[in-house]
């Protein structure tokens, strides 16, 4: 049998009608067989029809108890041997009346006093369930803290008698398995009359024993139950003091204590405590651990040579420590009992299967192995010598020979012709194993070895090649690099011709995966006459590429490395960190921690900040003004007040900038009266009386606070006092004085100053500023309209006379067409024409021009109207057609019809230019008519083609086959 054919049934059965016994393997060769015993007894299936067997499997019809009740176990074997299954319990659950009698005899008893009524239950197998009937079905006992009924016992206890109590009890018996039910007799409880009995201290009449055994993982109930007057009360302790956990449960007015998955902790004495006022009782016992055999340390199949020798040990744990037996076969084996079994020079017939049981009083358990006795001559078919060994000379060698044979075979060894012999250079072991020391050359050439036992001889040969030692003729050296570069380390040997070579590379203590990796690593290099290279490039080094590199170089015979540390330096990693420690309306405090310096050490720190008006970072003044690497605090200077600020850090080494620390938190400046005054101060203009001042607003981020606005300040030339208006609205940068005293075209000084909560800020400089001009009353003389013929075009020019002499102090003239419904076209300077373009063909207009300055807009001169002319016609002629006789060339095409909008068709024009661009000469000719004739002289003659004018629509230039270099193309007039 397999040493995993473990044979199982059930260990108890109750009303089951099969038996299992099934091998627990993967095969099931055809001789396996079993066979079952029944209390020891070998089971003769040849006459029983009750029972009969099903793939090892026993069936039983028709269970009988008397019978079938018993031990029953399984022996499974086959031509290897036998083996036995643990054995499994068949027991019957039922439960018997009770005995028939007529009535039970009564109970007497005084009030107060306590009674016991038994039950008596009848023969049963199987766990009972009791209960009680008072008086007649249905009413069932209550059990509370004065009643309780033992599921040990089945008996009802009372405590303390009352009155209500009389009247009779019946013990109601139920089998959880079968589910039957059986009831007593009734038991009269009778009140005597004698009068009540007085108090008494508790005494305890249900209580556990005083050793009781509890199983792992199940769970224990301990019942405690006492007598009394008053009644008393239960309570439970362990008598160690340790704390009950909370898988403990208190039932039925704590008569029953209850531990579930009951552990080797639970182990211990644990008290009954009944307490009344008139006294307390106690009782104490002991729960004690146990479990079932389990394995720590089980055998294995064996395969042995014959006269070889067997050891076997198999270790068990239980509760209490279990006992072992040996079987073999299924037999007991006469040995002494522990667990260990071995045996002397084996012989063929102690081949079988075995097996080691483990046992205590709570289960048993089975260990099976197989023993296989072997006996065959030498054979070197899985272990051959190789056919050739190359060794480096000046080191060790070692042959092994390793036939497989029982029992084991004796080696010997020759090389070439020659058996070997021991010598201070030569040894031979038993286990037929040759080492050469130190191999030179002369050692090289071909081995055997020859394996011979009582039932054979086999041999293996072998070639021994000795070498030269490998060397490493350049190794890599430490270097410092930068980020970005590329480099190669070198690896370079000298090795002997028949060895085979191989490189690889580690990078702190893993190999290189040059597949996985191929932007960066790389491998270089070949074979050069003796040399082997094996260098290793390393493209755009990252930070992440420094550490130790070693070069690996394997040959046939041994294995050699060299190593290099590399340090690859890079600009500093970013600070972090970053706060602000103070901040008043100008600077800040910041302090940060340092990043990594990435191998070269940082050297100064640059600071930028960020607000709301910036555009992205800003480098920003310190103090220090430099701030060294080994600082980690500065003072930022020359901030705005109450603007709202970030702050970051960047580091900078020998190798550059690094990238900048995470920004601080946001922080806004303290808030300060303005020093930033306006500026751009100017003005000008308006209407009649009035004085308007103009500036450039003051940004925000200048403002220095809230409550900000503009103190604007002016006064006439010449004056002493200011006139001060305020203006609450940061973004106006406009004021208008409206006084009706105001002389037109006064020169005044002006100047504009801000505020905030804070306080006044500076005023800007003095600016002059005139007040509004007046307006200019007069008319234009005359509008006339200059077209070149009697209609507008689409682009034209409009004349007029200019205005008279404006009075001295109005600088400047300006001039304003204004076409009511089209718009209008505003000219600055003295002039007396425009071109308006953008108008529509065909269409009639009005224009009038009208003049103005700073105080406004004069009156409109008279309208005129005038009507630009009709387009030209918007089709080219088509289908052109051409015959040459001779230097006669004619042509033809279809007349062009113009459209209502379009202005009348008036002729055609045809020009023809040559493609020699060396010749200059043209000619163009006009004609009323649709066929055209021209001579053409020569072929050298270029007629160019006129264009330019809007007054024609061209056709598509076309070129004479016959005439290559010519091309002409025809327009239509209008």
């Amino acid at each position: 049998l397999h040493r995993e054919w473990i044979v199982k049934i059930p260990t108890n059965v109750l009303l089951f009608p099969v038996l299992w016994c099934y091998l627990n393997t993967t095969q099931r060769h055809p001789s396996n067989r079993s066979i079952w015993s029944l209390n020891g007894t070998l089971i003769d299936l040849g006459g029983d029809y009750r029972r009969h067997m099903s793939g090892g499997n026993l069936i039983i019809n028709r269970l009988d108890r008397d019978q079938d009740t018993g031990i029953y176990q399984c022996t499974a074997f086959n031509t290897w041997g036998s083996v036995l299954s643990r054995r499994g319990s068949l027991q019957f659950a039922y439960l018997d009346n009770f005995k028939a009698q007529t009535t039970r005899s009564a109970v007497n008893v005084r009030e107060g006093q306590g009674v016991v009524l038994l039950c008596g239950p009848p023969m049963h197998s199987g766990e009972l369930i009791f209960a009680w009937i008072f008086n007649e079905y249905p009413h069932f006992v209550q059990q509370d803290s004065r009643r309780f009924i033992s599921q040990e016992t089945g008996s009802l206890y009372i405590a303390k008698v009352e009155p209500s109590d009389v009247g009779n009890y019946t013990c109601v018996v139920n089998n959880s398995i079968t589910k039957g039910k059986v009831l007593s007799s009734p038991t009269p409880l009778v009140l005597r009359n004698d009068g009540a009995m007085g108090e008494y201290e508790p005494k305890i009449e249900v209580h556990f024993p005083e050793t009781v055994p509890a199983a792992k993982g199940s769970t224990v109930k301990l019942e405690c139950f006492a007598l009394g007057n008053p009644v008393p009360e239960i309570s439970w302790r362990r008598t160690s003091g340790v704390p009950f956990p909370s898988k403990v449960k208190m039932k039925n007015s704590n008569a029953v204590l209850e531990i579930s998955n009951f552990q080797q902790e639970d182990t211990g004495t644990y008290e009954c405590m009944a307490e009344n006022s008139r006294g307390k009782n106690a009782a104490r016992g002991r729960i004690s651990f146990h479990a079932k055999p389990h394995w720590l340390q089980t055998m294995i199949d064996g395969a042995l040579s014959i006269e070889e020798n067997l050891f076997w040990e198999c270790k068990a744990n239980g509760k209490p420590k279990p006992s072992y037996s040996w079987l073999k076969n299924g037999n007991n084996l006469i040995t002494e009992v522990c667990t260990v079994y071995g045996a002397s020079a084996l012989n063929l017939s102690d081949a079988g299967m075995y097996q080691c049981v483990a046992e205590n009083k709570h289960g048993i358990i089975y260990s099976s192995a197989e023993l296989m006795v072997l006996a065959s001559p030498p054979s070197f078919s899985k272990n051959p010598l190789k056919a050739l060994l190359k060794a480096r000379s000046g080191t060790e060698v070692a042959l092994e020979c390793k036939p497989q044979a029982s029992p084991r075979a004796i080696s010997l060894w020759k090389k070439g012709n020659d058996i070997l012999q021991r010598n201070e250079r030569i040894s031979l072991y038993p286990n037929g194993t040759l080492k050469i020391a130190n191999v030179t050359r002369r050692d090289a050439g071909s081995y055997t070895c020859i394996a011979k036992n009582q039932f054979g001889t086999a041999s293996t040969t072998g070639k021994l090649l000795i070498t030269e030692p490998t060397r490493i003729t350049q190794r890599p050296t430490n270097m410092e690099i930068i980020v970005g570069e590329s480099i190669v380390l070198p690896c370079q040997i000298t090795s002997d011709p028949a060895l085979d070579v191989s490189f690889s590379w580690a990078f702190n203590g893993q190999l290189i995966d040059f597949h996985g990796d191929i932007d960066h690593f790389d491998r270089v290099g070949g074979v050069k006459t003796a040399d082997v290279t094996g260098d290793l490039m390393i493209r755009n080094i990252q930070l992440n590429h420094g550490g130790k590199y070693v070069c690996v170089i394997n040959t046939d015979v041994e294995t050699l490395s060299a190593s290099a540390i590399l340090v690859v330096k890079g600009p500093p990693g970013p600070p972090d960190a970053v706060a602000v420690e103070e901040i008043t309306d100008s600077t800040a405090q910041l302090s940060w921690s340092p990043g990594r310096d990435n191998g070269s050490p940082i050297t100064g720190y640059i600071i930028q900040a960020r607000t709301p008006f910036t555009v992205g970072w800003q480098a920003v003044d310190t103090v220090p003004e430099v701030i060294n690497g080994n600082t980690l605090t500065a003072t930022v200077v020359g901030l705005n007040a109450w603007v709202e600020y970030e702050f970051r850090v960047v580091a900078r080494n020998g190798v550059g900038v690094g990238e900048p620390s995470p920004a601080s938190a946001k922080t806004r400046t303290e808030d300060a009266m303005p020093d930033t005054a306006p500026t751009d101060v100017g003005g000008g203009g308006g209407t009649k009386s009035e004085l308007v001042i103009t500036w450039e607003p003051v940004p925000e981020e200048l403002q220095n606070g809230e409550g900000f606005g503009y103190i604007i300040a002016f006064r006439p030339l010449g004056a002493v006092t200011w006139t001060r208006a305020v203006i609450s609205t940061p973004g106006v940068a406009q004021y208008i004085f409206r006084n009706d005293t105001i002389p037109p075209f006064s020169p005044f000084h002006v100047k504009v100053g801000a505020y905030n909560n804070r306080g006044e800020g500076p005023f800007s400089s003095i600016a002059t500023v005139f007040s509004a001009e007046e307006g200019n009353g007069s008319q234009w003389d005359q509008t006339f309209f200059y077209c070149g013929g009697a209609t507008l075009n689409s682009n034209d020019e409009i004349s007029w006379f200019g205005c008279p002499p404006p009075p001295s102090r109005l600088h400047q003239r300006n001039y304003d067409t204004k076409p009511d419904t089209v718009g209008k076209v505003r000219i600055s300077g003295n002039y007396s024409a425009v071109n308006v373009t953008g108008l529509k063909a065909n269409t009639q207009y009005y224009l009038a021009v009208c003049a103005f300055n700073t105080a406004g807009t004069g009156p409109q001169s008279t309208p005129i109207n005038a009507t630009t002319k009709k387009p030209p016609p918007s089709q080219p002629p088509l289908n052109v057609e051409w015959t040459l006789i001779g230097s006669l060339l004619t042509l033809h095409w279809d007349p062009v019809a113009a459209m209502e909008t379009e202005a009348e068709v008036i002729g055609y024009l045809v020009s023809l230019m040559s493609l020699w661009k060396q010749f200059k000469q043209k000619r163009s000719e006009t004609f009323q008519q649709a066929i055209t004739q021209l001579h053409v002289k020569s072929r050298h003659f270029s007629f160019p083609l006129l264009l330019g004018t809007n007054n024609c629509i061209d056709s598509l230039p076309m070129t004479y086959p016959l005439l290559p270099n010519l091309s002409f193309s025809c327009s239509t007039l209008s």
